[in-house]
């Protein structure tokens, strides 16, 4: 990555890191009838091989779980054939899938690297034209995928996009408490009253946030390295603003155990296998090696 000139300060502003009941099949399925009658329980296939029906189209790329849900009870989903109703069927491999008459099968999951540049909208299109993530990779794949998480306009570094619901549904929530480091370049050096105060809590209107660690970096004295496992919007920048400092760069190094190194400005690598499975398991998600196409 091309460095940047050096600011007012005379401090260097280049780039700095630190550091998803058995039961036979039910022949003869009833279609939805008129609105209110009573749907008979459609029967699923054994759940060895199985997979949610909102799950399987959710995986074709067709649209979201909830999206799915809705093209169900509208009557708008074949299996073999035959209209299914029921939130919660289950279907098999070798099942055939129709969505308003379309055939569709799941796509093979995708996990894209991309280390975001500026001036960059973390979003799948913008209504005002400007440049999203969704461009830079618009040749990558032939595959549906999302970033998992925002970073914003112009927080440059390490965002995920995956067409694995189940793994970015996780590692977005606050639960799994994923990692997060940012390396922050502030319009002065921060005190170390004030370091500490970022490790103890910067109180915020939508109550206090802290780094689980804090360092300053041992050349440039104006950039400290945040380790966070907060997710909420804006929040690095809003600590900076409540300590009264301005925010010249924020760059995200890490995310979870993956590294920002080797991956140039708006470029992007796919992760390794090793990478996905460290992931699913820090989620508690099964590896890839027990995964088959329908997930």
């Amino acid at each position: 990555m091309t460095d940047r000139k050096s600011n007012k300060t005379g401090r260097h502003t280049g780039n700095r890191s630190h550091g998803g009941k058995s039961g036979g099949k039910r022949r003869d399925a009833e279609p939805k009838r008129a609105a209110g009658m009573r749907k008979d329980k459609q029967a699923s296939p054994p759940a060895g091989d199985s997979i949610r029906l909102n799950k399987y189209i959710a995986h074709a790329g067709i649209c979201s779980r909830r999206d799915a849900d809705t093209f169900i009870a509208d009557g708008k989903v074949r299996v073999n054939g035959k209209v299914v109703t029921e939130m919660g069927y289950q279907v098999s491999p070798e099942d055939r899938i129709t969505v308003s008459g379309q055939k569709i099968e799941p796509e093979p999951f995708v996990y894209l690297l991309m280390n975001k540049p500026r001036d960059t909208i973390t979003t799948t299109s913008d209504e005002k034209g400007r440049k999203t993530v969704m461009d830079l990779i618009e040749n990558a794949t032939g595959q549906r995928v999302y970033p998992v998480g925002r970073l914003d306009r112009n927080t440059t570094g390490l965002i995920l996009l995956t067409n694995d619901g189940d793994l970015a549904n996780r590692l977005m929530h606050p639960s799994y408490k994923v990692r997060k480091v940012y390396d922050v370049e502030t319009s002065r050096m921060l005190t170390d009253e004030e370091l500490t105060q970022l490790r103890t809590g910067i109180p915020l209107e939508d109550g206090p946030a802290k780094a689980y660690r804090v360092t300053r970096h041992p050349a440039y004295l104006n950039v400290v390295a945040l380790s966070m496992h907060e997710g909420r919007n804006r929040v690095v920048r809003r600590m900076m603003e409540a300590l009264g400092v301005d925010v010249l760069s924020l760059d995200r190094v890490a995310y979870g155990p993956l590294q920002k190194k080797g991956i140039r400005v708006g470029r992007w690598r796919n992760l390794r296998k090793t990478e996905i499975n460290e992931l699913r398991k820090m989620v508690r998600l099964l590896p890839m090696d027990h995964l088959d196409r329908n997930g």
